[in-house]
């Protein structure tokens, strides 16, 4: 079905999308390297061991103003002196920084992973679990906002995908 749109004119299209199999293998690894808000929340709400350490690489600042309950502090410049003090390297670490804006978390995660550990990047970070509704401590105590409509479901605990 032609749309009478020409593949140059076509700023989508202009290179043309992978293979299928390609796909698959780019999509495939792309989900080895992250895990999402909702998923992480999801596994720490579940109760006992999520199978993975959640490792927070923001300087003690940000973690003052707010981090992910159970976190492990360990900003992304101290990883190389801190990480065997901190972390057992037969446990998955998921990292995450500030936000989508932000790489400090593939930073750290890059630098986990160079020392041996398996790592994953949250993505979104910090921002997101917060705009997702997601309970976090501050300095202060915990705190929680109400989740932003535009990157949570509305009346809903799952988003369907």
């Amino acid at each position: 079905m032609s749309t009478g749109t020409t593949t140059a004119a076509n700023p989508v299209l202009r290179v043309a999308p992978a293979a299928p199999a390609d796909a698959a293998a780019y999509f495939r690894a792309s989900l080895a390297f992250h895990a999402d808000v909702s998923d992480v929340a999801a596994a720490l709400a579940a109760g006992g061991d999520p199978g993975f350490v959640l490792v927070d690489s923001r300087s003690t600042a940000a973690w003052d103003q707010g981090h992910v309950p159970g976190a492990v502090h360990l900003p992304t410049a101290l990883v190389p002196e801190q990480a065997e003090r901190l972390l057992d390297r037969s446990v998955p670490v998921v990292t995450y920084c500030w936000g989508p804006g932000c790489n400090g978390a593939t930073r750290a995660a890059l630098a986990l992973a160079e020392l041996g550990y398996q790592v994953k990047e949250m993505l979104g970070g910090f921002e997101y679990w917060v705009r997702e509704g997601f309970a976090y401590e501050t300095w202060q105590g915990g705190e929680r906002r109400a989740a932003d409509p535009l990157t949570a479901p509305a009346d809903a605990e799952d988003c369907g995908c």
